[in-house]
């Protein structure tokens, strides 16, 4: 019995000198959030249009990501622009202008990395006027995939 007696207090000691390190999180990489807001044109009237996004990290805007993309797809598949670099306007504002010659249900994907975070934003958003097929495709609430299946950076 003072065997055990022994031994709990033996390991109760040795369980007490490993206690944690108040400061144990700062030995950890902490990821910066990166933020994008996009920003589509009230209305596509068809033609050239200009999507922006403002990225930001800890409420400062991001003036030299490590890379900014935008990806543009009309939901049906005839439309596809393949992802591009993004035009800095400045102030952390990136953007990309393209000619909208269909109607049609499209996508925006925003591909954005920052200080080792990275983020995609996906927006949907109309050109003109929708199809009978494109309406049931939004009535149905079906989700659609980015075209892009392979590694990109």
């Amino acid at each position: 019995m003072k065997r055990l007696m022994v031994s709990i207090v033996f390991f109760s000691f040795l369980l007490s000198a490993c206690t944690l390190d108040e400061n144990a999180a700062d030995l950890y990489k902490k990821e910066l959030p990166l933020e994008a807001k996009v920003f589509l044109p009230e209305e596509f009237s068809g033609g050239k249009e200009t999507i922006e996004v403002i990225l930001t990290q800890y409420r400062k805007k991001v003036d030299e990501p490590d890379f900014v993309h935008f990806e543009i797809w009309k939901q049906d598949g005839s439309v596809h622009y393949p992802m591009e670099e993004a035009e800095s306007l400045g102030n952390g504002t990136y953007s990309v202008t393209k000619d909208f010659e269909s109607d049609g249900l499209y996508y925006v994907k925003v591909h954005a990395g920052s200080s080792g975070s990275i983020i995609s934003p996906q927006m949907q958003f109309i050109v003109g006027e929708l199809s009978k097929e494109e309406l049931d495709f939004l009535q149905k609430g079906l989700k659609t995939e980015s075209p892009v299946k392979e590694p990109h950076h």
